[in-house]
């Protein structure tokens, strides 16, 4: 009977042990989640806000959808604020007679102070051929973020 006495007490101070071990390894668990729950709680998260931009809208310049003559100058002009990242590029593209792809009349890249506001005027001259033309400007952030204008000039 002691001897089953002393084996008995043996076995539950092991278990004592591994209980301890167990609660000891849980606590440290417990405490690299709160820890990274706190770091990752507290970051900043990137909202991806693009740049303000808007059309021109002033006499002489086209801003919204329009019937218009072929061969016709017409002129266009985008501003673009910072919002969240620098501005980096701005796009002129269209699209003729509702194509789903899209052609790049020019990319422009935008440096120094351009890249917190950006103002700038194009012309081009419409097709001599009736149809729609889909036009886009489109302004990109150095996130990746872009901003976009457009309208359809339908000629005549």
């Amino acid at each position: 009977m002691p001897l089953l006495l002393f084996l008995l007490q043996k076995q539950l101070k092991n278990l004592k042990l591994i209980i301890m071990k167990t609660m000891r390894n849980y606590t440290k668990m417990i405490m690299l989640i709160a820890a990274f729950g706190l770091i990752s709680g507290s970051c900043k998260k990137d909202e991806h806000i693009p740049p303000d931009t808007s059309l021109k809208t002033a006499a002489g310049y086209t801003s919204a959808d329009a019937t218009v003559g072929k061969n016709e100058a017409i002129t266009v002009g985008i501003i673009g604020e910072k919002k969240e990242d620098d501005m980096i590029s701005y796009n002129v593209s269209y699209a003729y007679d509702g194509a789903t792809t899209t052609t790049t009349l020019q990319t422009l890249p935008i440096t120094g102070s351009e890249q917190q506001h950006y103002d700038k005027d194009v012309t081009f001259t419409t097709r001599n051929q009736a149809g729609t033309e889909k036009w886009i400007f489109t302004i990109t952030d150095k996130d990746g973020n872009i901003a976009q204008e457009q309208f359809v000039l339908t000629v005549q």
